[in-house]
């Protein structure tokens, strides 16, 4: 609790960040509450209108409400987002430990295959599997974990094979602690700090990623609210409506700038050196 205490204090940057950040998951919580409209009901009557107080950031092609979209797609994208950082978190510290422990021909055959997928294009090798699978939410989040737990898998076996050198780790084989335990009470503790941090600033490219491929029509399918798709369904009506893409755009571009910021200031308060300092 003093060590919390501490980080607020010292650290009001971080706090900054810490509270933008709930604000924009709670805005995103209630959006049902915060939408002037069902995002998904159309009024041809009302197509393409500009900003009113009706409709605060206008209409688009089918006359939805842009605002009420742009609320109900940031459930959306922040869900996928923080779904996939879970599932790439989970899969890759796993397999590095897994990789860590074993050695030999286990670690060599993981570790040769987090190579394969990390020779290729992130975003191109997601692409092709979304091509495979056929596109929708579900298909995006299989794509992106085949993709994304590679470099979370060698972090972890890295960090695994440091601390089996540490003195407290053979004091507890010494003690005659299973590996299981080791790993559980001694080792992922004392990990967990990087691992936080990358999957803390892989936020913003998760995100960059899921409305990438809604862009490319892989992703969400209309008429899902989401920013990606938003921003696909946008493009061609840029001179005529262009707060189409303006608001989705901002929407996308300030919630990464968040969340980086958010990442990069994590790291510098997990910093063990600048804690001693």
């Amino acid at each position: 609790m003093r060590e919390f205490k501490f980080i607020l204090t010292q650290h009001r940057w971080f706090t900054f960040l810490c509270s933008l950040t709930l604000l924009w998951v709670i805005l995103a919580m209630i959006a049902p509450l915060l939408a002037p409209h069902d995002p998904l009901a159309t009024n041809f009557a009302k197509v393409l209108q500009p900003a009113s107080s009706e409709y605060p950031l206008g209409t688009d092609q089918l006359g939805r409400c842009v605002l009420s979209r742009i609320l109900y797609g940031a459930r959306t994208s922040l869900l996928l987002t923080f779904m996939m950082i879970g599932i790439v978190f989970v899969l890759g510290v796993t397999i590095g430990v897994i990789a860590g422990f074993a050695r030999g021909l286990t670690d060599t055959v993981l570790m040769r295959l987090s190579d394969t997928l990390m020779a290729f294009p992130g975003l191109i090798f997601a692409i092709a599997v979304v091509g495979m699978l056929g596109p929708g939410l579900f298909n995006t989040v299989i794509a992106l974990a085949v993709v994304w737990w590679a470099k979370y898998a060698r972090l972890a076996r890295s960090l695994v094979i440091s601390l089996q050198q540490r003195e407290y780790v053979a004091a507890a084989a010494f003690s005659g602690a299973r590996k299981i335990q080791i790993i559980t009470r001694t080792i992922l503790p004392n990990m967990l700090s990087p691992l936080i941090v990358m999957a803390m600033m892989d936020v913003g490219g998760m995100m960059l990623s899921i409305s990438g491929l809604s862009f490319l029509g892989l992703g969400a399918q209309p008429p899902e609210p989401e920013w990606g798709a938003m921003l696909n369904e946008g493009r061609r009506y840029l001179q005529t409506a262009p707060w189409l893409l303006i608001y989705p755009g901002l929407a996308i571009f300030c919630t990464v700038i968040i969340f980086n910021l958010l990442g990069d200031s994590l790291r510098d308060v997990l910093d063990p050196k600048k804690k001693a300092a």
